[in-house]
């Protein structure tokens, strides 16, 4: 069927679209990096404080990886019933789930009115997290991604992304703002609490917003499509195994453009805390400030990093992004190692900057690299694998790394390896801007005409 029997989006209906998912997602990341906040800063007192300081907050970051390896589950899971039954429903469903955990997280005891089962149910809580995130970001961004059209995509899509440094500006301003108008023992005693539960108010805001908007046309179309084969005696197979027979490349692909775009943004967002804090013995108002001022940034960039992988290809805004982190990764701990607040927060933004350069147009790539009948599974997979080797581990052997060598080059190396792994995989990609999102995912896109 022709891409043009899809209907568009009028403007007003695809802005109403990206509010939503901006909005929802936004929130969702708000939960989920707020317990990377709360575990650089305060978990390793609260839930493990018979460590030294370093290898506690080292335990407090494997509650936090936990998060990342549930992600790949909810992905598949997700994907599967919004591949069957819509996108909207599951972005529905992973909201509830989102905020439920973080609010509930809020009520925890302490290892010192518990003692160990305060780690256990806070983990339990955190694999809640992690598997409704990784429902959220494929849903998300497909739902922008179907509505809108094939020369602008990389535009509107970009905006669900900018819900992640959304999410990290709240979160961030939310605990710098606590930090500054608390000491330390009241914030340690009973403000980290605040955050958490304010979750609640946001998620029934995310769910008004989020319930208003229709479903996907493109997913209709191919649902009305498919139903219409199966009546007339055809099989299909679920989407998550005709994922993986003939949708491997789209998934090997995402996993490496993401590789380097994740490790990379969690060692300039959660590490950077314990580097200040930790190793620098900098105030923990300094760290949280300077990822305010970045966030604030690559919020705003996000979009026309997106705008600009529609008029120059995806590939080459990844490469932007991913040749240039290669380089930061060095740069960004000498300038960290001067103790000046303002070259953090000026570090911390340019390495920001970069990352956006790869997360603008990553909605928009890998929501092309599949058909909609399997697009919702296929991305998710790419983009939730990418997370277990990425963001799950990043904070984790970064403090590892950082506590053997006493040194930030090891790091360094690290953050450059992986931004070279996205380089690679951008370099052997094939583009996909203009692609049609109802045609075969294999089928070349036709060049855009720019306007």
């Amino acid at each position: 069927m022709a891409a043009s029997a899809i209907p568009s989006a009028h403007p007003g209906s695809i802005r109403r679209v990206v509010a939503a998912s901006l909005v929802g997602t936004t929130i969702e990341w708000y939960d989920f990096f707020l317990y990377g906040s709360a575990a650089a800063l305060v978990f390793n007192k609260l839930f493990f404080p018979a460590s030294d300081p370093l290898v506690g907050t080292l335990l407090a970051f494997l509650t936090y990886a936990v998060g990342f390896a549930a992600r790949p589950l909810g992905g598949m899971v997700f994907g599967h019933y919004g591949d069957r039954i819509g996108r909207k429903r599951l972005l529905v469903l992973s909201l509830l789930m989102m905020g439920g955990a973080t609010f509930a997280i809020g009520l925890l005891p302490t290892h010192a009115s518990v003692g160990g089962a305060a780690a256990v149910l806070l983990t339990v809580l955190r694999l809640v997290q992690g598997f409704a995130l990784g429902g959220e970001w494929g849903g998300a961004v497909l739902l922008v991604a179907e509505h809108g059209d094939d020369r602008h995509r990389g535009f509107w899509a970009s905006w669900p992304q900018a819900g992640a440094p959304g999410g990290n500006l709240l979160a961030t301003g939310v605990l710098a703002l606590l930090a500054a108008v608390q000491s330390d023992e009241a914030f340690l005693a009973w403000g980290w609490r605040i955050p958490f539960l304010l979750s609640g108010v946001l998620v029934a805001v995310g769910l008004w917003i989020r319930v208003s908007v229709s479903e996907s046309p493109a997913f209709l179309e191919a649902r009305a499509r498919a139903e219409a084969e199966e009546a007339a005696g055809a099989k299909h197979r679920p989407p998550v195994v005709e994922v993986l027979r003939s949708g491997r490349r789209g998934v090997l692909t995402a996993i490496g453009v993401r590789l380097g775009e994740n490790i990379s943004y969690y060692v300039l967002t959660a590490f950077l805390l314990v580097y200040v804090t930790v190793h620098l013995h900098l105030p923990k108002g300094d760290a949280l400030n300077a990822v305010l001022i970045g966030s604030a940034v690559h919020f705003v960039t996000i979009p026309l990093w997106g705008a600009l992988s529609d008029r120059i290809g995806r590939r080459a805004v990844t490469l932007v992004g991913s040749v240039g982190m290669a380089g930061w990764a060095f740069a960004f701990f000498a300038l960290l190692d001067s103790r000046s607040f303002p070259v953090i927060a000026a570090a911390v933004t340019a390495g920001l900057l970069l990352h956006g350069a790869m997360y603008g147009p990553q909605a928009a790539f890998i929501s092309e690299m599949f058909d909609t009948r399997v697009r919702y599974s296929g991305a998710s997979m790419g983009s939730q694998l990418a997370s277990i080797v990425g963001g799950a581990l990043a904070p984790i052997i970064a403090v590892e790394l950082l506590k053997d060598y006493g040194s930030s080059v090891p790091v360094s190396v690290y953050l450059c390896a992986a931004a070279l792994v996205t380089t690679a995989t951008a370099l052997a990609a094939r583009e996909t801007r203009g692609r049609s999102l109802d045609g075969p995912a294999h089928a070349a896109p036709p060049v855009p005409v720019n306007g």
